[in-house]
């Protein structure tokens, strides 16, 4: 019988006015698998603060056994300045102590490619964002711990690292995960159980988010007691458990006959047909071709050759690794960043919308509404009917009171759903979308899939999400690594099998070339160390100026000057580390 590792009874904790949690009790045994869902700011980080012992309930009680070894990572970056990766993952271990262990090896070949004095040596501070998370997992993954509770685990990770994390945790059964996670796939793949945190209290339900899914709609069905909203878009999910890759037949939890009984009588969500004909008639016949194209940052080349045709009704999701250039290709398609080469055409009726990485900069006291009503007071997104601005604003999560909130009062989240309705109610017929599902909730990632799918245009995509991707999107296309743009039929998994493919046949080589002279990896090292120098440099200019922007919400002119300083100052940090995996490749 598994022994229970830790038990909550009765906890509470409430913030302002309105209880987080209320009167909560649960517990958490050995090996058990359990996600974690409910809306931003519903108490979900609370919860597992309070389970960790970070934070303290305000009633109730938590108790721990006292032989368990528990660890947590944080939905925030560590905040360690000065220390390199070597420090903040094994401390002071010397190299023997810990890289005789094969399990340790297998979490650095997952999380950083192998083991290497350079990557052991980079100044935290000077590492992005995807760096720094795989740094913290690293971290947790290789102490000897029987629970690990994780908030938002796979932010930053790309699609490959996210699949490596949940192939991890599946084969080591004996540890056991609470992991909070807008990736719906993630869920699916390592959860057991599932945890809905929602109005003060927290629901269980057995299996992974398929499950959670069907059971949601079961109790919908027989309570008929649902919001119609959210009953329509709980409908939206089972039809695409039914027809999409995510659905994980053999995986949930529940009873066989009643999900059968609940997928067999939805429609498809998307009419196919109709959306493609308008499309066509809002596009005509030709959107973006590209011939003999050549894409580059500085003097790394992403693509040699690339000959692309993109036609009405596409739905694309462009799949790569971090650094990989999907991001460029993004904003070459924008027509923000130019092809070194080749030629790019544009449809005469293109109008295109893209939602960057950055977020764009909007006065701080205007209301929620206002700033969307600004850009238009009604839209018609492809299925024949007007929305207006507030009616859209409610459909991506903004109620009466949250269209009323001020700009400078919004969560990160919040601003990206702000600005993804403002690019919406500019009436786009193609839809340029980087990493759009950053910081979104599951429900609040239901409401734009349900919204997408009543869009009449050309969608292009980037996101780590696997779920949000193979719900949204009907072509693949992969960026291995190998100066090529490849068609992927199969989607994700062909993704990953090719890119296997590609660093087996890179090891081969490596080990056939032959051994570059001692002295010239004396003068590589010195050229990479002078590079990571100015790389951490800039780093620390980054953050100084969004302190700065944390300190001068209420100064309009001071915040667009330092989110123009900001670009400039990512522009060069592109360049500079593409300098950095130049010489890091001579290396190897």
């Amino acid at each position: 019988m598994a022994r229970n590792l830790i038990n909550a009874e009765a906890i509470s904790k409430q913030f302002g006015i309105a209880p987080l949690l209320s009167s909560v009790s649960l517990g958490i045994s050995e090996s058990e698998r359990i996600g974690v869902v409910g809306r931003n700011g519903g108490g979900k980080s609370t919860l597992l603060r309070i389970l960790a012992g970070i934070e303290t309930p305000d009633s109730g009680r938590v108790t721990r056994a006292s032989w368990a070894q528990i660890g947590f990572l944080h939905q925030k970056d560590l905040t360690a300045s000065g220390e390199s990766v070597r420090e903040i993952v094994v401390g002071s271990k010397k190299t023997h102590e810990w890289a005789s262990d094969a399990g340790v090896r297998t979490i650095f070949d997952g999380l950083f490619g192998g083991y290497s004095e350079e990557i052991l040596d980079r100044p935290y501070a000077s590492l992005s964002g995807g760096e720094k998370r795989r740094v913290g997992i690293a971290k947790l993954l290789i102490e000897p711990l029987d629970l690990v509770l994780l908030d938002e685990p796979t932010n930053h990770l790309d699609v490959e690292g996210v699949y490596w994390l949940s192939e991890h945790l599946r084969k080591r059964r004996e540890l056991a995960v609470v992991v909070i996670t807008h990736d719906r796939w993630f869920l699916d793949e390592i959860s057991d159980r599932t945890w809905e945190v929602i109005a003060g209290d927290v629901e269980q339900y057995e299996g992974g988010y398929s499950s959670y899914v069907l059971a949601k709609a079961e109790r919908a069905k027989q309570q008929a007691a649902e919001d119609a909203r959210r009953n329509n878009l709980i409908r939206k999910e089972l039809a695409w458990l039914r027809r999409g890759a995510p659905a994980r037949t053999s995986k949930p939890k529940f009873r066989v006959d009643a999900a059968n009984q609940l997928i067999s009588q939805e429609p498809a969500p998307r009419n196919e047909s109709e959306l493609l004909n308008f499309a066509a008639h809002r596009l005509g016949n030709m959107v973006y071709e590209i011939h003999n194209a050549r894409l580059t940052i500085g003097e790394n080349v992403i693509i040699d050759t690339l000959n692309w045709n993109i036609a009405p009704g596409d739905r694309i999701a462009i799949i790569g690794f971090n650094g990989s250039g999907k991001t460029t290709l993004m904003r070459a398609l924008a027509g923000t960043y130019r092809f070194a080469a080749g030629k790019f055409q544009v449809g005469m009726t293109v109008r295109a919308a893209f939602l960057s990485q950055h977020l764009e900069e909007l006065d701080p006291s205007w209301r929620v509404i206002e700033a969307v009503e600004k850009v238009a007071l009604r839209v018609e997104l492809g299925d024949g009917r007007e929305v207006t601005a507030s009616s859209l604003c409610e459909r991506l999560g903004f109620d009466f009171d949250g269209q009323q909130r001020l700009v400078r009062d919004l969560s990160g989240g919040e601003r990206r759903r702000l600005q993804l309705t403002r690019l919406l109610m500019e009436s786009p017929n193609v839809l340029l979308l980087d990493e759009p599902t950053n910081d979104f909730d599951v429900e609040t990632l239901a409401a734009l899939e349900d919204l997408l799918d009543s869009f009449a245009g050309v969608l292009i995509v980037i996101s780590h999400d696997r779920y949000f991707i193979e719900r949204s999107c009907n072509r693949y296309v992969g960026l291995l690594g190998d100066e090529t743009l490849r068609d992927l039929p199969r989607g994700v998994d062909e993704y990953l099998e090719r890119r296997e493919l590609l660093r087996e046949r890179t090891r081969s080589q490596v080990k056939e070339r032959p051994i570059s002279s001692a002295a010239e990896d004396r003068l590589v090292k010195k050229e990479l160390a002078k590079v990571e120098k100015q790389m951490s440099k800039l780093s620390e200019e980054r953050t100084l100026l969004l302190e700065r922007q944390g300190k001068v919400i209420d100064d309009h002119e001071e915040l667009m000057a330092i989110d123009s300083a900001l670009k400039e100052l990512e522009s060069r940090i592109t360049e500079i580390e593409s300098k950095w995996l130049e010489l890091s490749d001579k290396l190897e």
